[in-house]
C-alpha cells in the first residue's frame, strides 16, 4: 500500500515473476541490474565512502507497485479486479 494506491496487494505479480515464481518471504526491490546467476544469494553491506549527493539523499516516495502479470499483456492488478471484470465463467 502506498500513499497514491491504497489497495493491500502482495509485490508478487499475477502468476509470478518469470523464471523465478512466487516470493513468499522477505525482499527487497533492487533498481536496475545484478551481477551473477539466477536466485544466487546477494550479500548487502554499507558503503565506506559517505553519500553526498543530491541523489544519493533524497527521499525515495514509492508511488505505485505494479502487479499485472508479467508473462503477457497483462492488465489486471489484482485477482479480484479479474474476477470483478469477467464475472462467473463457466467451469
Amino acid at each position: 500500500m502506498t500513499d497514491y494506491d491504497r489497495t493491500e496487494k502482495d509485490i508478487t505479480p499475477i502468476g509470478g515473476f518469470p523464471h523465478y515464481g512466487v516470493v513468499k518471504e522477505d525482499y527487497l526491490m533492487i533498481k536496475g541490474g545484478c551481477v551473477g546467476p539466477k536466485k544466487r544469494v546477494v550479500t548487502l553491506r554499507q558503503s565506506l565512502l559517505h553519500q553526498t549527493s543530491r541523489v544519493a539523499l533524497e527521499e525515495i516516495k514509492l508511488k505505485f507497485i505494479d502487479t499485472s502479470s508479467k508473462f503477457s499483456h497483462g492488465r489486471f492488478q489484482t485477482t479480484q479486479e479479474k474476477a470483478k471484470f469477467y464475472g462467473k465463467l463457466k467451469a
